[in-house]
């Protein structure tokens, strides 16, 4: 173990052989070789990701009971370890542990829609604890099963995305759909299979979701419109399957799907994924109590591969459609390290309105493209490249009257491909307000946030 350890530490090139890593890229590895062939081996990875951010706040927002128009923060959006290994021909483990969207305000739950100040010691915890054993390999074709804590899981690519090798500056969070709602930071306890057959990638589940009581806040109380029920919990059935019209996609760990490759491998998919739970919300119909199943669903296409590969050239795309039915009326701000604590300017019926929020997660349609252009190898000289990107995420849920459109900017400084780069990001978002029909909400303008994001990952 002492010697497991400190070819760890010291990244000893001559136990350190190099692996694939999880987006293929060229990466340091952390690894200990557990036999001659490389073929079993143990890994550390380790990823952070720094932000500063200047937030227009949404109207009436409040920091510490003191009213702010706009907002200047420092937080840790991401700071993660993994430890995953291949220990025998068969048998796979794989582990995360970190924490999420720490600032000075909004350190604890990670996606605290109340906005609520906490301890700000917090406790780092498992994101992951799988186990895999694999029953059948033949060239590049696998099938394997496990369990444990894990992100695994239908529905959508972005609903397990590898947060090293994101392209655009966040993730589609509406995508993890119930993130700390009824899950770990969007991992819930599962027993699976993933696969590859051919062209044909899957990974199928069944999760038993995390009762809402336990998420950190007071549950939304039952009212006219849908919100996770307290009763009647029941499993949560998972699918998603993509076809691989070129490359197959790096499948060493469990669940996460790389953001982009950088043009080191040509990529075109197509997908299809749900995820459904029985009894997964409740509401309030005149006296009676009523339950709602839960069934989201997307398809998507998505484009990774080089245009020159002389020069170091590359184009990354996305486009998908999603089809979220939590419920009549389910709808649920939020706002990704808010950096605010509250409002004075509360919007009847919903929650977490004040800071950087806006109604991320609700009963409906979500169309969501993104595309980046990565600029030539050696573009700043020894300093790297640079990756221009932009996306669109259009929410159209039942209780807006105007779709929820959220635009954004930037560009990545890979001086290091993922291993070291720097994003800037600018945001767009709407913001509402309660409309003349009950429950029902309207536009009442847009506010913006700049966000620059240094990530080191090994």
């Amino acid at each position: 173990m002492k010697r497991i350890l400190s070819l760890m530490l010291l990244g000893t090139a001559a136990a350190a052989q190099p692996a694939m890593s999880q987006d293929n890229n060229k990466r340091n590895d952390i690894r200990y070789n557990l036999n001659e062939s490389g073929s079993h081996y143990v890994k550390f990875t380790f990823t952070n990701q720094v932000w500063l951010r200047l937030n227009d706040n949404n109207p009436g927002t409040t920091v510490l009971s003191d009213p702010k128009t706009n907002t200047f923060d420092i937080g840790l959006r991401r700071t993660r370890m993994q430890l995953f290994g291949q220990l025998t021909d068969r048998i796979f483990f794989y582990t995360q542990f970190g924490m999420n969207n720490f600032n000075k305000v909004s350190a604890f739950p990670a996606y605290n829609t109340a906005g609520t100040p906490s301890q700000r010691k917090i406790a780092a915890f498992f994101h992951d604890a799988v186990g895999e054993y694999e029953v059948q390999r033949k060239g590049s074709n696998f099938i394997r099963f496990g369990g444990g804590l894990t992100i695994v899981s239908g529905f959508s690519r972005f609903s397990q995305p590898s947060i090293g090798t994101i392209m655009t500056m966040d993730v589609p969070v509406f995508a993890q759909a119930t993130v700390d709602q009824t899950d770990q930071f969007s991992r819930k306890l599962t027993v699976y299979s993933r696969g590859q057959i051919g062209k044909l990638n899957y990974r199928v589940g069944v999760a038993d979701p995390f009762p809402v009581e336990t998420s950190g806040s007071t549950p939304v109380a039952l009212n006219q419109n849908a919100v996770f029920a307290q009763r009647k919990n029941s499993k949560q059935f998972q699918g998603l399957f993509i076809y691989n019209i070129f490359d197959t996609e790096d499948n060493t760990t469990p669940g996460y799907m790389t953001g982009t490759y950088l043009g080191k491998r040509k990529v075109l998919n197509v997908e299809a994924g749900i995820t459904s739970q029985k009894n997964a919300t409740w509401r309030k119909e005149a006296v009676d109590t009523l339950y709602s199943n839960m069934t989201l669903w997307s398809v998507a296409a998505y484009l990774d591969m080089p245009l020159n590969v002389e020069k170091g050239t590359a184009l990354s795309a996305y486009l998908g459609y999603f089809g979220t039915d939590y419920g009549k009326g389910y709808l649920r701000y939020n706002g990704i390290m808010n950096p605010a604590t509250g409002t004075t300017q509360p919007i009847a019926g919903v929650g977490g309105t004040h800071g950087n929020a806006y109604p991320m997660f609700g009963t409906g349609n979500v169309i969501y493209a993104q595309a980046g252009y990565k600029l030539k190898d050696g573009l700043l000289g020894s300093q790297g490249t640079l990756m221009p990107y932009a996306s669109l995420q259009r929410g159209d849920y039942d209780r807006l009257q105007d779709a929820a459109n959220i635009y954004n900017v930037g560009v990545n400084w890979l001086i290091k491909g993922h291993n070291g780069k720097l994003s800037l990001n600018y945001e767009n978002r709407p913001v509402y307000k309660n409309a003349s029909v009950a429950s029902e909400l309207e536009k009442n303008g847009r506010k913006g946030s700049w966000t620059l994001q240094y990530q080191i990952s090994i």
